[in-house]
């Protein structure tokens, strides 16, 4: 058992392999856990648009809001402009102060503040915001309340004990809130497809290149260098096509909400698979297998800065700056463009376009320096006649 145990240790694949046992748990711990450091410290790189309809008591609750909130306040908005805002995740909720809000105050009847949540988010942001939506109404509900009173003190007339049996429950509740969500997700499944979608097209396209790498290294002595990129890119252009289809088809078939069609999501990843294919590629043509310790870095920190699991704007900065380079950014927000709502897809694969033209440039680049191997010319077999 000893020599064999021995000459198995001794093997570079056996040593290869522990080691990136190892540096997958040295890249994750450090990446993530410096990436959602401070989570809860940046709440103020959110923000929250109020649209005042009301412009009597609407501008009491305003100013009682101003730098009240651990969100950012947005005035001034029209809600057409603010909904706009809120498609394009600028904001992330929308606060309406209704225009008879002032007046309900003083009637019997409780007055409304109406919510905006985007679903179309890390679902984070939906939780953090009906946290804030309950704590403005609170809030506004008790301003109400104070006026309510001096109102009941300043009145001189003497109330009987039914009139203050009604008056103190019309006081108890003032203001409630009327929260609706826009781009609704169907579930927790669906609110998981983009991170899995993600994280299953980015792993698949390492482990693809890591292979093509192999093969590519094996036809090395028969083929040129430019005969097997050229080979290697259409195979890898195929794959997305067919891998796509099969990612799609399933998200379909297990109940995936697909909110713009089966079509605009097939079509959307595979430009997004294609593009991690070549961006993981092109680690494997600059550095051969060593360009897989890169990939491993980069999965790490796509995951972290992508918005797929936490908003993007509560990140370190360092990490906003990375997301804004990666192909994951753009793909997470085209996915849930195209599964709940929202709008800029356009962009979104404008921005995979660019990086996927980037990386095969790069890939052309590593292809020129490298040089053809001279295949060995077979022996020479002398006979004696």
């Amino acid at each position: 058992m000893k020599p064999i145990f021995g000459a198995f240790l001794k093997l570079p694949t056996t040593r290869v392999g522990i080691i990136t046992a190892v540096l997958f748990q040295l890249i994750f711990a450090v990446v993530w856990m410096t990436g959602y450091h401070g989570i809860t410290d940046r709440l103020n790189q959110l923000s929250v648009a109020v649209v005042n309809e009301d412009q009597t008591f609407g501008e009491q609750v305003v100013n009682g809001l101003n730098g009240k909130l651990p969100v950012q306040l947005k005035t001034g908005l029209t809600m057409e402009q603010a909904q706009q805002q809120l498609q394009a995740r600028d904001i992330q909720m929308i606060v309406e102060i209704p225009a008879d809000f002032g007046a309900t105050i003083t009637s019997t009847n409780p007055a409304q503040l109406h919510y905006l949540v985007n679903e179309s988010n890390p679902v984070m942001i939906k939780n953090m915001m009906t946290g804030i939506a309950d704590g403005i109404t609170a809030s506004v509900n008790k301003v109400a309340i104070e006026n309510g009173l001096q109102s009941v003190l300043g009145s001189s007339s003497q109330m009987s004990a039914q009139q203050t049996q009604g008056m103190a429950t019309a006081l108890s509740q003032r203001v409630v809130s009327n929260i609706e969500s826009v781009n609704p997700v169907q579930g927790m499944n669906n609110q998981m497809v983009p991170m899995m979608m993600i994280l299953a097209s980015y792993v698949g396209a390492m482990i693809m290149g890591q292979n093509f790498e192999v093969s590519s290294r094996a036809l090395a002595t028969r083929f040129g260098r430019w005969q097997r990129m050229a080979v290697r890119l259409l195979v890898t252009a195929g794959s997305s096509v067919v891998v796509s289809l099969v990612g799609t088809s399933l998200v379909a078939l297990l109940g995936g909400q697909l909110g713009h069609g089966f079509f605009a999501l097939w079509g959307f990843q595979a430009l997004f698979l294609l593009t991690f294919m070549f961006v993981s590629q092109m680690f494997l043509f600059v550095f051969g297998m060593a360009g897989m310790l890169f990939n491993i870095l980069i999965l790490s920190a796509q995951l972290v800065s992508s918005g797929a699991m936490m908003p993007r704007e509560l990140l370190p900065a360092f990490y906003q700056g990375l997301g804004e380079v990666f192909p994951a950014t753009y793909a997470v927000q085209g996915l849930m463009n195209i599964l709940f709502g929202g709008t800029g897809t356009a962009k979104d694969a404008l921005a995979l376009v660019i990086i996927m033209i980037v990386a095969l440039i790069i890939i052309v680049i590593a292809t020129a320096r490298q040089q053809d191997r001279i295949p060995t010319p077979a022996p020479v077999v002398i006979t004696e006649s």
